[in-house]
């Protein structure tokens, strides 16, 4: 009876988290389906530890209270400039879950004859299955916080390597898979947990450690976008291995959607750079952009056209459309709020407002729909690159908010450019393109932008939630 509870509880979350990422598609259902798969998750906890008596009621409320605290805590207290860091921390925190879930199997069998008291013992399968909840649960943890450090600027964004590094990197792949052999040669002899299984298991978590540093470190922060993307993919698959480990349904259901959402997530974002998944990681693109690298036209020599709140809130109210395409830069700023009241003061005045969203725009996947969406931007006007792109030749002003790379045209013609071949959001092809930016600092790719020194554009320097608040005040007036 309490297992067919079980059973039941299980299918109704799974139903949940189907669903719930289902809703996930549109940004208009987005946050309810967030809540509903939130919400089956918690059923299926609730169930595995009232039923199977793990915890005591009391000890169950505890935790609740308590990780709904500190989620509460990290909704309020963390900008929305850190999301991306924090979804970073978040994958490393579920990788090193399922690792300890793992290895907390292995201590079960080890207990004093085990075999005999519980009726069963270590299969070759069951260590298997354990050893790849190890190894992907470390990699997924290890990697996440390097993508953390990447993000929050605690490490530099260049790609970092050293010589010998990939064949290093190599030799812990064979040596992991040697270990995942042994741990199932030596399971399938000995009844009982052996020495060698411990062993295996340890230099299994060690390994996977090692390679999740190794992975990320030679990926620049251009990248890390696809990288976050990869890795909450890997976090989900450890935690359906683990569910593997542990014969829990809800949790092989779980990992699943998170694995393979978050591999058809990296693959959009592949496709939207132009790029493989296998070049992403091994390139080594982007890094800090303190200064122009290599490769690109060079802009020596070339001048820009400064302009005014003034004259940039005139192009605006006379404009029949308008289209905003924001980038990191307006995060950092915190000017989504800003922006969206321009938007509305340009539609008081019959001005056509639509948003253009790039793929790779930001540090994370879906940066920018998350900050327009905390600004109550209406959905509908958000569009994606395909959607868009056709609209710049008819469209009066792009503005351009904080994006760099995105609107870089040397993507289209320049095969020097580290990304020749990206496709990009034809700001260029507008009216007249206005970009807001603090300085003339190149972005993540570390290279000049060619949009910057076209004759039909206007750079509006300073900080980008000042200088739109004063556009502003100057379109009121208007």
């Amino acid at each position: 009876m309490k297992q067919n509870i079980i059973d039941i509880a299980y299918l109704v979350s799974g139903i949940m988290f189907i669903y719930g990422l289902k809703r996930l598609q549109s940004p208009a259902t987005a946050r309810k389906g967030n809540q509903l798969a939130a919400l089956g998750m918690f059923v299926a906890v609730v169930a595995t530890l009232f039923l199977q008596e793990i915890l005591t009621p009391i000890h169950m409320l505890m935790g609740a209270v308590i990780g709904a605290g500190i989620g509460a805590y990290l909704a309020k207290k963390v900008e929305m400039t850190g999301m991306p860091e924090l979804v970073a921390a978040f994958n490393g925190f579920g990788g090193i879950a399922s690792a300890l879930v793992a290895g907390a199997e292995i201590a079960r069998f080890m207990a004093p004859n085990a075999h005999i008291t519980g009726g069963e013992h270590l299969e070759a399968v069951s260590a298997i299955t354990i050893s790849l909840s190890i190894l992907i649960g470390m990699i997924t943890f290890t990697g996440s916080f390097v993508a953390f450090g990447k993000l929050s600027e605690r490490i530099s964004g260049n790609p970092m390597s050293f010589p010998g590094m990939r064949l290093l990197t190599i030799l812990f792949v064979l040596g992991s898979v040697g270990s995942m052999i042994w741990m199932a040669m030596e399971s399938s002899v000995f009844p009982e947990v052996s020495d060698p299984v411990v062993y295996g298991a340890i230099f299994i978590a060690v390994a996977g450690a090692l390679l999740g540093i190794l992975l990320v470190i030679p990926i620049g922060g251009a990248d890390m976008p696809v990288v976050v993307a990869l890795l909450n993919s890997y976090s989900g698959i450890a935690a359906a291995a683990t569910g593997f480990v542990l014969n829990n349904t809800a949790l092989i259901i779980s990992g699943a959607l998170v694995g393979a959402s978050g591999l058809i997530l990296t693959n959009i974002m592949c496709v939207a750079m132009n790029r493989s998944l296998f070049n992403v990681l091994v390139g080594g693109f982007g890094g800090d952009s303190g200064g122009a690298t290599g490769g690109g036209v060079s802009t020596e020599g070339m001048t820009v056209n400064s302009t005014t709140a003034d004259d940039v809130a005139i192009l605006l109210s006379y404009a029949n459309k308008v289209i905003f395409i924001p980038g990191y830069g307006m995060a950092v700023a915190q000017a989504q709020h800003a922006v969206r009241e321009l938007a509305e003061e340009l539609i008081k005045k019959d001005v056509q407002v639509k948003f253009a969203i790039h793929p790779v725009a930001g540090r994370m996947p879906g940066h920018m729909n998350v900050l327009l969406a905390e600004a109550n931007v209406p959905y509908d006007q958000l569009f994606e690159m395909d959607e868009i792109n056709g609209e710049f030749e008819t469209t009066d002003v792009a503005v351009v908010i904080g994006a760099n790379d995105v609107v870089n045209p040397a993507a289209r013609h320049d095969k020097s450019s580290p990304i020749y071949g990206m496709p990009i959001l034809n700001a260029d092809q507008a009216g007249t393109s206005i970009v807001l930016k603090r300085s003339m600092r190149p972005g993540y790719a570390g290279i000049d932008n060619e949009l910057f020194y076209n004759s039909n554009n206007q750079m509006l320097f300073g900080d980008a939630k000042e200088s739109i608040q004063a556009v502003i005040n100057e379109v009121k007036q208007l």
